[in-house]
């Protein structure tokens, strides 16, 4: 598990974009490895993340850009290039703004040492 603060609370389309892309990027994926890999990435998700999961990917399956594979396990389906362009642009948009966020929480590593 990631020990990042999740910032981000994803829901509806950009919930939607952001699974979509992993799943794009990087294939067949069980709902467990896509929360991870929400938290990687500074998002969360409303309780209880499963159904919030596959309630958001059941939408996609509908237009055929997920395909489900197994009980709670998707994997990519056909994205149009112009539907992958605007769902990139749109997640790039989201980490973004995770990152900016973020910003000046980081420990610095001078600041550890002991006096």
């Amino acid at each position: 598990m990631c020990n990042r603060p999740t910032v981000k609370n994803l829901r509806g389309i950009e919930l939607r974009y952001v699974l979509t892309w992993h799943l794009a990027l990087h294939g067949r994926a069980s709902i467990a490895d896509l929360v991870e890999a929400l938290a990687f990435h500074g998002f969360d998700v409303d309780d209880p993340a499963g159904k919030s999961i596959s309630d958001a990917l059941r939408w996609e399956r509908r237009r055929g850009r997920v395909r489900h594979l197994a009980w709670g396990v998707y994997g990519p389906g056909c994205l149009p290039r112009g539907t992958e362009h605007r769902i990139h642009q749109r997640v790039l948009a989201l980490r973004a703004e995770a990152n900016r966020s973020e910003a000046g929480k980081s420990v610095a590593p001078n600041s550890l040492r002991l006096m």
